[in-house]
């Protein structure tokens, strides 16, 4: 059970690259057709780049902001010995939704369809804490 949490980890940090380089290829290509001066890569102020660009900026911003919790319960299930098959089930879970998630963003950017699959990570990584806790107390 312990290498499949690992591996769910893995997913999620590979995704949170994969996103960084479609991230950093949009920026360079909008800089490279003036879109966007280099200028402004020195303060980040790329509020005036084109909208996919700016897209896959926060998408990567994401990355950072609700898998945190997944990447602490996760931790905290490996080294209190907690890892069992409804939390690496919820683990993977949570992946699929933050691919799902980044997908939608990056490409259609469905707001409906996005926040919902947003939502269902959300409850995701709560199960998580839910059931690490249950087993903890």
């Amino acid at each position: 059970m312990t290498q499949l949490l690992v591996l769910a980890l893995f997913a999620q940090v590979l995704l949170t690259l994969a996103v960084m380089v479609i991230m950093g290829r949009r920026r360079f290509a909008a800089a490279r057709q003036k879109q966007i001066k280099m200028k402004q890569f020195n303060t980040m102020d790329l509020g005036e780049a084109p909208e996919h660009v700016q897209v896959a900026g926060r998408n990567f911003i994401n990355q950072f902001e609700i898998p945190v919790l997944f990447y602490v319960a996760t931790l905290a299930a490996l080294t209190t010995n907690s890892v069992e098959y409804l939390f690496v089930g919820l683990a993977w879970l949570f992946v699929v939704t933050r691919v799902i998630h980044s997908i939608i963003h990056v490409t259609s950017n469905h707001l409906k369809s996005r926040y919902m699959t947003f939502l269902a990570g959300c409850i995701v990584v709560l199960l998580m804490w839910i059931t690490l806790v249950w087993r903890l107390v």
